[in-house]
C-alpha cells in the first residue's frame, strides 16, 4: 500500500480514535457519546457542522479556491446489541454492546480524512460534505441526510466499509449491484378460536401461518428466474395461547432481499398476494405491513471507474478487486446513492498474524488490522480531491 506522508502522520491519532469508538459502542439512534466525540473532533479542526437528528451529524469543508463540485463522504456510527468477546485493552466498556461490524473504524477514518482535507482547503475548489450517519444496522439513518436536502447539488457520494474476508492491502470496488435491498414485513393472521377437539368450529391461525411459511418459499423457487437472486425469509412465528385451543391469532416476521428495484417490487407484491390468498383459502384473514429498510446498493459505472483508478494508486492495480460477488446483506447508504452518483468500496482488514482479524462480521470476536485504516483514509481523501482540484 502507498499512502502519503500526511496520512501516515495521522496513524496514531486514527488508531486512537478507532479504539475510543470501539470502547463506546451504542445502539442505533442512541449514539450519544459517539456523536459528542465526533463533534468534539470537528470543533478542534474548525469544521462547521449541524445536527440533523440527535445523533446524525453533517459537516462541511469549503475549498478556498472558489466554487466547484460537491463531494459527500459518509461513515456509519452505530454499534450492535451483542457482547464484545475480545480480550484486548480497547474492548467495549458498554456491556451488551459491541462494534462488531467496523463502524468504529469508518467513523475514525472519516474524521482523519476530514482533518487532512481541512488542512488542504486552500488548495481545492468546491465543497466536501461529511456525513456521520447513525442507525445503519436497522435502516433509516440515511433518511436524515436525504430528507433534509444534504444530497442536493452533490456530484458524488462515497463510502468505505471494512471487510474481514479480504486481506489487508486489498480493496473491492465493483460496478453495479453489490448489496441487496432489505425490507422487513410483519404478517398478522386472524382466525377463530375453538377447542382442539372440535377444530371444525374454529379457524386455525397457526395452521394458516404455517402454510404461509411454506407457500412464501415458492416466490424464490417458482416465481423467480434462477439468474435473479432473491430471498424471502421468515424469522419469527408466534401463535396460540394454550396447547388445547385452536389458535385465533398468529404473527410472522420476515425479510425480503433483491438486487434490482423491479425484482424488489415483484417479490414484495407476491408476498402480499400469497398471504391474502392463503388466509382466504382456510377461512381466515391476514394483514401484511412492510417497512422499507434499504434499496439495493448499486455502484454507479462512472463513479466506480473513478474510485478504481484512485484505489490503484494506493493499493496497486493487482490488489483492486473489480468482480466482487454480490452480497445479500444491505446498507442504507443506498438511499444516498439514489440521489446522486455513488460508489461503495470494501477495504480488506484480515491479517494472518493478527488475532481475530479474520472473524466474520457481527461476531463478538470481530477485530481488524488497523494498518488498513491508513489506506481507507487515503481513499476518502484522494477520491474527494480527484473532483475538487
Amino acid at each position: 500500500m502507498t499512502v502519503t506522508a500526511e496520512v501516515l502522520k495521522e496513524k496514531g491519532h486514527l488508531i486512537g480514535l478507532r479504539r475510543w469508538f470501539h470502547q463506546h459502542p451504542e445502539a442505533p439512534h442512541a449514539e450519544f457519546k459517539t456523536t459528542a466525540k465526533i463533534v468534539e473532533e470537528l470543533e478542534k479542526l474548525g469544521i462547521t457542522y449541524e445536527y440533523l437528528s440527535p445523533t446524525a451529524i453533517a459537516g462541511k469543508i469549503i475549498g478556498k479556491k472558489g466554487a466547484g463540485k460537491v463531494i459527500a463522504l459518509r461513515s456509519d456510527t452505530d454499534g450492535l446489541k451483542m457482547e464484545d468477546l475480545k480480550d484486548v485493552d480497547y474492548a467495549s466498556k458498554h456491556p451488551g454492546f459491541c462494534h462488531a461490524c467496523g463502524h468504529d473504524a469508518h467513523t475514525a477514518t472519516l474524521l482523519a480524512a476530514a482533518k487532512i482535507l481541512k488542512e488542504k482547503e486552500a488548495e481545492f475548489t468546491g465543497e466536501v460534505r461529511l456525513f456521520f450517519q447513525p442507525a445503519e444496522e436497522v435502516g433509516g439513518g440515511a433518511d436524515f441526510f436525504v430528507d433534509q436536502g444534504h444530497l442536493k447539488e452533490v456530484d458524488r457520494v462515497f463510502s468505505v466499509h471494512v471487510v474481514s474476508s479480504y486481506e489487508s492491502g486489498k480493496v473491492a470496488i465493483t460496478e453495479g449491484p453489490v448489496q441487496a435491498s432489505s425490507d422487513f414485513f410483519e404478517i398478522e393472521v386472524t382466525g377463530r378460536g375453538a377447542h382442539v377437539s372440535t377444530p371444525e368450529q374454529g379457524v386455525d391461525a397457526l395452521y394458516i401461518a404455517s402454510q404461509m411459511v411454506v407457500n412464501l418459499q415458492s416466490i424464490v423457487s417458482r416465481n423467480t428466474a434462477p439468474t435473479d437472486t432473491a430471498i424471502v425469509g421468515i424469522g419469527v412465528l408466534e401463535a396460540g395461547t394454550q396447547y388445547n385451543i385452536v389458535a385465533e391469532h398468529a404473527r410472522l416476521e420476515g425479510t425480503t432481499r433483491a438486487f434490482t428495484m423491479k425484482q424488489r417490487d415483484f417479490v414484495n407484491q407476491r408476498v402480499e398476494d400469497i398471504v391474502a390468498q392463503t388466509a382466504a383459502l382456510f377461512g381466515g384473514e391476514a394483514k401484511v405491513t412492510f417497512s422499507d429498510f434499504a434499496p439495493p446498493v448499486v455502484n454507479d459505472p462512472e463513479a466506480t471507474k473513478e474510485a478504481q483508478a484512485v484505489a490503484e494508486g494506493i493499493f496497486g492495480k493487482e490488489n483492486v478487486i473489480t468482480n466482487q460477488e454480490k452480497a445479500l446483506g444491505a446498507d442504507d447508504f443506498s438511499m444516498m446513492m439514489n440521489e446522486t452518483k455513488g460508489v461503495y468500496a470494501y477495504v480488506g482488514t484480515y491479517h494472518k498474524d493478527k488475532p481475530n482479524t479474520g472473524v466474520s462480521h457481527h461476531h463478538g470476536l470481530f477485530d481488524i488490522d488497523e494498518e488498513a485504516l491508513l489506506a481507507s483514509c487515503q481513499l476518502y481523501v484522494d477520491f474527494a480531491l480527484l473532483h475538487l482540484t
